[in-house]
Formats: C-alpha cells, structure tokens, sequence
C-alpha cells in the first residue's frame, strides 16, 4: 500500500497540472473578451499590427486622435511594456496602442 501513495500523489499533481495549463493559455489571447469601450485620450496615438518584446512594436496600421472609439479590457488584454492590446471599432481590427493613451472606459 505503501508504494501506491506516491504513484498517486503524483498522478493526481500531473492531472491537475494538465488541467490548468490549457485554461491559463486561453485567457492570454486578446480576441478571447469582448473589449470595453473606450477613447483615445492622448492628441495622437500611433497604433501598431504587432508587439515583439525585444524589438518592440511594428506595422505602423494608422494614426488614432483624441475621441477616436477603440477597445480595451484591462486585466483581460495583454498589457507589454506599456504596450496595450487594443481594438479599434472603426475599421474593426486589433493592434497595439500606448496603454496610457487609453481612456474615457464605459464613455459611449
């Protein structure tokens, strides 16, 4: 009986392991929440198709202005080096934004 115990303690540690890793990978991708509302709050915001961690962001998309309606669910969208997931409700896509150029949550 002995020799069961830790075949399954560790049995049940790799189930639970096994259980958790897909649930934790899911959250991490952007399109997976519906974003807030929110607005550009900074005068202009360059707004990136990419966000690299040793490069930083890339694929210049457009240019944001003040009140321009974009997306963002803070805790839910990756947030990189003040580098924010973002969706932008005019042409419909995501790409990255200065988080602090986020703002006006909940505003239309």
């Amino acid at each position: 009986m002995e020799r069961r115990r830790p075949t399954l303690r560790l049995a049940a540690a790799l189930t639970a392991g096994a259980l958790t890793i897909p649930l934790g990978a899911t959250a991490a991708r952007a399109d997976t929440a519906v974003p807030r509302h929110a607005i550009v709050v900074c005068q202009s915001a360059s707004f990136y198709a990419n966000y690299n961690s040793s490069t930083g962001p890339s694929g210049l998309k457009r240019v944001l202005y003040y009140g321009d309606k974009i997306g963002h669910t803070p805790g839910a969208h990756p947030v990189y080096n003040g580098w924010a997931a973002s969706f932008d409700f005019g042409p419909n896509d995501w790409g990255y934004l200065r988080y602090e150029c986020i703002g006006g949550y909940d505003s239309w």
